[in-house]
């Protein structure tokens, strides 16, 4: 036998499949579970390759934006990878804003953007874009395949990218005629992911000692903590230290804790923050100590880097460590096994008493008793979350949109339960009800409720129809005030007068959602959304609540005269 014919004999052996095909069994054999995209005709046989798969499930959308969100929402959920795609120029700017969310709240996320053909490449192609450029700064990683045979190889890369280290989002932009050609087996399956890095015996001791020695310490924990919400309970009661949690993180320690202290969200108030700036020592967890949870940069205090400062900090990753206020300890080590390994020591804390801290955040957290009785036909934002509250079971997840109403529900809601708690901390707006529709996706005995204003809702409210045709009675609390409320509240503020933000209404949002095959009510007292809530708990489809509210009441301590006459 010559070698050419031993050559081509091997290569008789061979499985050839599609390029998409591969790639299908890669994201399967990593433990993603869903895509979410609308088709596109540049990734034709991917969509294909997902449907045909028996471990994996297509699900097709209204928007690009709704894809992205769903695929952020249910990593955010499950710790898992999801996958969204799209197609190139305008599909792909439209999924844009679900990435950034994930490169901002660091969820795992691949997104798999069709380009135009080789051969049209660098051409100024019909809808070409430089994906690459264009998605490098809100991923961790984006590139581009030229070759069919690598891709299953560079998406095995972009699951380790996405879920190593810090995590987020990977783009693989993908020019239309490689997912059909066919390429050899063996695929390139995804590698063990590399340990956990552990906080090392010397940081934990000096970390216990600093906590014990303190007079006044708290924690703040963040997103990365998030699989380590036992542990987190553990090291805080064996330390006997506060523990605030970070802009939209409220579930990683239980809001019901007496070592609980609050949100470090927007409009934080000042009793809440007191323990936080009389502090003298914070140890910062899984957070990236953002503008909002810093409350502007301006919390915690640090004298500077060394020994002078009250800061402590333990990431996964190195960048975040003193990047936003001097510590004078910095570990890089995965969340749950530094607070396990804290946890674990034989420490003597003394015995300090956070009950006024505790019982400031409860103050803060109660709506006031006119609340329920709130006059003119419309209902105050506090009695629609002290309703939801009421009617919904505690471990229900709650998405939360961007707006003004997000204020009372940061306040209002209590998270007791871990995993309970979608909220963009970019602050995009249209998030809620594609995150929705993901979270019943991922967790189907779970009860799914999404908070939204009517500016949100009406961005991604469409994926109502993707709820409906798949079945999920995912429910959507509505609190419609005609307006654009943070913007017309920093207006009002700054401006002494709005501009712009007015927006038609009262709109018959309950028909809206009919008119894409869900249920719809609309509620502008309690006993109606009481009624409402009821229904929708036990409905098997859909459902969304038109709550009528007060345009005047802005925020938990302003309204919108105030803020005017103010001015």
């Amino acid at each position: 036998m010559t070698e050419e014919t031993g050559a081509a004999a091997e290569g008789a052996d061979r499985v050839w499949r599609t390029a998409a095909e591969e790639v299908a069994d890669v994201l399967a054999a990593a433990g993603v579970r869903r895509c979410y995209t609308v088709p596109g005709e540049s990734f034709l046989e991917l969509a294909d390759a997902v449907e045909q798969h028996s471990d994996l499930r297509l699900v097709s959308t209204r928007h690009e934006n709704g894809a992205a969100f769903m695929a952020e929402a249910e990593a955010k959920l499950t710790d898992v990878p999801a996958v969204a795609a799209a197609t190139r120029g305008p599909g792909a700017a439209n999924l844009a804003v679900g990435v950034h969310t994930a490169r901002q709240d660091s969820t795992p996320m691949v997104v798999f953007l069709g380009q135009v053909t080789s051969d049209h490449l660098g051409r100024e192609a019909f809808q070409e874009v430089d994906l690459t450029a264009f998605y490098a700064p809100i991923t961790k990683w984006a590139t581009t395949v030229t070759r069919a045979d690598r891709l299953a190889e560079v998406t095995a890369q972009a699951l380790r990218v996405a879920t190593t280290g810090r995590p987020g989002p990977v783009a693989v932009a993908v020019p239309g005629d490689l997912f059909g050609q066919r390429v050899p087996s063996p695929r390139a399956l995804p590698g063990a992911a590399p340990p956990r890095p552990p906080l090392s015996e010397d940081d934990r001791d000096r970390l216990a000692e600093w906590l014990v020695a303190a007079e006044r310490p708290v924690i703040v924990a963040g997103g990365g903590a998030r699989a380590a919400r036992e542990e987190l309970v553990a090291a805080a009661e064996r330390f006997n230290v506060g523990v605030y949690t970070s802009w939209r993180r409220q579930d990683v320690f239980p809001n019901d804790h007496p070592l609980y202290l609050g949100h470090l969200g927007l409009g934080c108030p000042a009793p809440v923050l007191r323990a936080l700036e009389e502090a003298d020592a914070v140890l910062v967890v899984g957070s990236r100590l953002s503008e909002i949870t810093s409350q502007t940069y301006r919390l915690p205090t640090a004298a500077g880097p060394g020994p002078d400062s009250p800061v402590a900090q333990i990431d996964i990753d190195p960048d975040q460590i003193g990047s936003v206020t001097g510590v004078w300890l910095g570990a890089v080590a995965d969340a749950r096994l530094a607070l396990d390994a804290l946890a674990a020591l034989p420490a003597a804390a003394p015995d300090r008493d956070y009950s006024r801290a505790h019982h400031a955040w409860e103050r803060a957290a109660t709506a006031p008793a006119d609340a329920a009785a709130h006059p003119g036909g419309r209902m105050h934002p506090w009695a629609v979350v002290e309703a939801m509250r009421k009617a919904l079971p505690e471990d229900a997840v709650v998405t939360n949109d961007a707006g003004n109403f997000a204020g009372f529900l940061h306040r209002g809601w209590t998270y007791r339960h871990p995993r309970t708690q979608l909220a963009p901390t970019s602050g995009a707006m249209g998030y809620a009800v594609p995150a929705a529709v993901a979270a019943k996706l991922a967790a189907p005995h779970r009860t799914v409720v999404a908070a939204a204003g009517d500016g949100g809702v009406l961005m991604t409210g469409q994926e109502l129809e993707t709820a409906a045709r798949l079945g999920l009675p995912i429910i959507v609390v509505v609190f419609q005030n005609g307006l654009y409320g943070t913007i017309a509240m920093h207006q009002a503020r700054e401006l002494g007068r709005t501009a712009g933000t007015d927006i038609s209404g009262p709109l018959d949002l309950a028909a809206y959602a009919r008119g894409l095959g869900a249920l719809g009510a609309t509620a502008a007292t309690p006993v109606e959304l009481a009624d409402a809530l009821a229904e929708a708990v036990s409905a098997e489809a859909p459902m969304l609540i038109d709550v009528r509210t007060d345009p005047d009441v802005i925020s938990p301590e302003t309204t919108m005269a105030g803020l005017l006459e103010g001015s």
